[in-house]
């Protein structure tokens, strides 16, 4: 398994417009985050884990393959904003997108020409399968174990696919979830500022559920500006405990 970190910034990426902070000033490529998404390459497959309005610009440059299988964490417009952008890789067929009932309900509301009886050309062809929390196969038989996580208020997923978990915009993790994160070569979750905030967790409560799950290697992401310069903030980190960079890419076995 290959994962490919398309973006990992929070819904204003960074820098932020207008700000003149030193984390948006800088001139180290790892800090400048677009909206958070991961591709995920196993079996042959191509598993794309949500599509933010960033999408076309960070898939310019990487090989043109078919997308088998679009997991949805949640509605937000940075985890969903790019779906638009599919256009291209449906020339391979349709994208099979993954989603909770009430992400589908609103997808459908917000690019309803998507699901017209009539299509224009050009549109994106897209299915949607509603998922519920128990697991799923995509791509032809490829385990999918869904997470419930909650962002804020707001009950959302995160995705394991073998030996690796995908959690992000989580503020809390229900406590029956966690049997579901055992045995992991490579989480990535995220850390969205050192502050606490009222929807995400800050890098001491990531920690705090790092620790807990105890897997192999950690990844974070949906970092803001306020996280503060990669450089720093990676000499503070536990051991095994890494900041994902857009590019970044990882082998996992």
């Amino acid at each position: 398994m290959r994962v490919r970190f398309l973006g990992t910034g929070t819904s204003t990426g960074v820098p932020e417009i207008g700000c003149q902070c030193d984390v948006c000033r800088s001139t180290d490529k790892r800090n400048n985050r677009l909206r958070a998404s991961v591709i995920v390459y196993i079996e042959g497959k191509s598993i794309l884990i949500d599509c933010g309005p960033d999408f076309r610009q960070q898939m310019l440059g990487i090989n043109f393959l078919p997308i088998d299988a679009l997991l949805i964490t949640h509605e937000h417009y940075d985890h969903v904003g790019g779906i638009d952008d599919l256009r291209p890789f449906c020339k391979f067929g349709d994208i099979e997108i993954y989603l909770e009932q009430y992400v589908s309900e609103a997808l459908k509301s917000r690019i309803p020409y998507c699901f017209t009886e009539e299509k224009y050309p050009g549109i994106p062809i897209i299915a949607l399968n509603e998922i519920s929390l128990k697991p799923f196969f995509v791509a032809g038989g490829i385990e999918v174990i869904p997470i419930k996580l909650m962002h804020g208020t707001l009950p959302i997923v995160g995705y394991r696919i073998g030996n690796f978990a995908y959690l992000t915009d989580l503020k809390f993790i229900p406590e029956e979830e966690y049997d579901k994160l055992e045995g992991l070569d490579v989480l990535v979750i995220n850390a969205l500022r050192i502050r606490e905030h009222v929807s995400h967790q800050n890098l001491d409560q990531a920690l705090e559920k790092i620790k807990r799950i105890a897997p192999r290697k950690t990844y974070l992401t949906h970092m803001n500006h306020h996280f503060g310069l990669h450089a720093e903030m990676a000499k503070i980190l536990p051991e095994n405990v890494f900041l994902s960079f857009d590019g970044l890419e990882l082998d996992i076995l």
